[in-house]
């Protein structure tokens, strides 16, 4: 248990390093749309894509999670927001929540918009709606990762027993 943990800290901080790079290609993708709005379909595309990159890398650090400390991840239809909330409440003798519902809130947004960008051809996307989902990743970000740190922080503080 105590090497898992040392690993998912490990994939907790890469993760973390790798979305910093999603959101700064996002932010880019929507600042290009209008400095070239002939070209503004093929931007406002890659924003997006990692929009939806943004979400589906703090999933995947939701489903570590899920698998290694709580041994649990959701499973059926609306699994995608079970894990969600999952990472919000706490589990008994195992960890603290590992988002608050600040956290969740933000995070809502990102979560069904990766389900339309699944779901619909690009060329449907909403340039508008898009740059105003690019506007809040920042503070969205900042509020997530410190609460990942931290998450991370107890984590390692429960394997190496400090």
């Amino acid at each position: 248990m105590i090497a898992a943990y040392l690993d998912l800290v490990d994939r907790i901080h890469q993760e973390l390093n790798d979305l910093e790079r999603v959101i700064v290609r996002a932010e880019r993708g929507v600042y290009a749309a209008r400095q070239r709005p002939e070209d503004q379909d093929l931007y406002i595309d890659s924003a997006a894509l990692n929009l939806h990159d943004f979400y589906s890398g703090l999933e995947r650090i939701f489903q570590q999670i899920g698998s290694i400390v709580d041994g649990n991840v959701p499973s059926g239809h609306n699994w995608h927001q079970e894990l969600l909330q999952q990472m919000r409440m706490e589990v008994s003798d195992l960890r603290p929540p590992v988002l608050s519902a600040e956290a969740m809130k933000m995070l809502d947004e990102f979560l069904r918009f990766r389900h339309v960008v699944r779901n619909i051809y690009a060329f449907q996307f909403d340039p508008e709606r898009i740059a105003r989902l690019v506007s809040q990743m920042r503070p969205a970000w900042g509020q997530v990762q410190a609460e990942l740190l931290a998450f991370a922080a107890f984590l390692e503080q429960v394997a190496t027993g400090e």
